[in-house]
C-alpha cells in the first residue's frame, strides 16, 4: 500500500504492518535508553527495568512520532505531545509527582503544594519530553535519514502500539505503586485527590489540541539564519545542564530553604521558554542541517550522561562501572552516526 506525505511515498505492507521495522525497533529501545538508562535512572543492577520502560517510553515516543508525521507537524507539535505523555507519567502511571518524594534523605516537603511536587513535577516536564521523545526521535531519524518523513506504522500497528503503551503503564503502576514504594522505600500508600488527576487529564488534552493547532509551525523560514553546527552543541550544553539544579533543593538539604519555591518554579519556566524560543527560531532557518541535529542531539545527551553521575557516590560499583560501559558506547554511536552522515553529503 502506497500513501504520501509532503510529497514524498509512505510505504506500508499489507494488513497495516511497518515494511520498516528498523526504525520501529531503535526508537522503542532509544527512548529509555538514552533517558533512563545513559542518566543513570535506572541502573546497571535493574537493567530488567528497561522492558517496560521500552513498552512506556519506547511506544508513547513512537505513538507522538506517527501521530505528528500524520499531522505534517514539526518538532514543537512533538514537544507538546511529549509533554502530555509526562504528565501521563507523572500523574496516572506511577503518580511520582503527586506522592510525597520516598527516596532518603530527601526534603519531600519542600516545592510540595496542593498535593503536587512541584519543581519535580517541572523538572520531569522537561526531561521526559526532551529525552523521552525529542532526542530518541531526532537520533532515530538522523539513523533513517531516507525514511524521515515516511510513516513507519500502518493503522494496525498503531493500535499494536498503544496496546503495548498501555500493557507496560500498568506493569510500570504495579511494580512501583504496589511494589517498590512500599516495599522497598517503607511508605504508606498515598491516592492523589481525584481532582488533581482529572486536572492532569484535562492538561493531557489541552496539548494535544496545542499540539494540532500548530502543526505548521517548527517548518523553514527563509529570512532565519543559525549558527554554526557545533555552537548548537556549545548552547545546548550551556541551557541543558542548569536544568538539573531544580532538582536540588529536594536532594541536596544543604540548600533547600535558601530560596521560595515559587521563585524557582518562576526561573525554570522563563528558562525552558527562552531554550524554546531561541531553537524554534534556528530550527526555522533554510540553514539548518542534518550536522546541526546531530550536535544538537549528541549535547543533549552528553548533559544527562554527566549529569546522572550526581550522587553516584553511592552506587553499587556495577552500577557506577555500567554507566561508564553504556555511556562510552553511547558516544560510539554517536561517532559512527555523525561519520555516517558525512559519508552521506561527500
Amino acid at each position: 500500500m502506497e500513501q504520501t506525505l509532503g510529497g514524498e511515498v509512505l510505504l506500508e505492507s499489507a494488513g497495516g504492518k511497518p515494511r520498516f521495522p528498523g526504525p520501529v525497533l531503535t526508537l522503542v529501545f532509544l527512548s529509555p535508553f538514552i533517558a533512563e538508562v545513559l542518566s543513570g535512572a535506572t541502573k546497571t543492577s535493574v537493567i530488567f527495568a528497561l522492558v517496560p520502560e521500552m513498552l512506556v517510553w519506547g511506544c508513547g515516543a513512537l505513538l507522538i512520532r506517527e501521530a505528528v508525521r500524520r499531522w505534517r507537524g514539526g518538532w514543537p507539535s512533538l514537544l507538546m505531545l511529549g509533554l502530555a505523555l509526562s504528565i501521563a507519567e507523572e500523574f496516572i502511571v506511577q503518580q511520582t509527582s503527586l506522592a510525597p518524594l520516598p527516596f532518603p534523605g530527601v526534603n519531600a516537603a519542600y516545592g510540595r503544594l496542593w498535593g503536587v511536587n512541584w519543581l519535580y513535577f517541572l523538572f520531569m516536564l522537561g526531561y521526559e519530553s526532551v529525552w523521552v521523545v525529542l532526542i530518541p526521535v531526532q537520533v532515530t531519524e538522523l539513523f533513517y535519514r531516507k525514511r524521515r518523513e515516511q510513516l513507519w506504522l500502518g493503522t494496525r500497528g498503531m493500535i499494536v502500539a498503544a496496546v503495548l503503551f498501555l500493557l507496560g503503564s500498568r506493569m510500570a503502576w504495579y511494580a512501583w505503586i504496589k511494589r517498590v514504594r512500599p516495599m522497598v522505600f517503607h511508605v504508606p500508600p498515598y491516592h492523589p485527590a481525584a481532582v488533581t488527576v482529572l486536572a492532569g487529564l484535562a492538561a493531557m488534552v489541552l496539548l494535544g489540541v496545542e499540539a494540532w493547532l500548530i502543526r505548521g509551525t517548527g517548518h523553514v523560514v527563509a529570512s532565519r539564519s543559525t549558527p554554526p553546527a557545533w555552537a548548537i552543541g556549545l548552547v545546548a550544553l550551556v541551557l541543558g545542564l542548569p536544568w538539573y539544579l531544580l532538582m536540588a533543593p529536594n536532594f541536596s538539604p544543604s540548600s533547600h530553604s535558601r530560596f521560595p519555591f515559587q521563585t524557582l518554579m518562576a526561573a525554570g519556566v522563563a528558562w525552558a521558554l527562552l531554550t524554546y524560543l531561541l531553537f524554534r527560531h534556528w530550527t526555522a532557518s533554510p540553514q539548518w542541517s542534518d550536522l546541526h541535529r546531530w550536535w544538537l542531539a549528541f549535547a543533549g545527551t552528553l548533559v544527562c550522561m554527566v549529569a546522572g553521575f550526581a550522587g553516584s557516590g553511592h552506587w553499587l560499583r556495577i552500577d557506577f562501572y555500567g554507566k561508564i560501559v553504556f555511556n562510552a558506547i553511547a558516544v560510539a554511536g554517536f561517532l559512527v552516526l555523525l561519520a555516517k552522515l558525512r559519508g552521506e553529503r561527500a
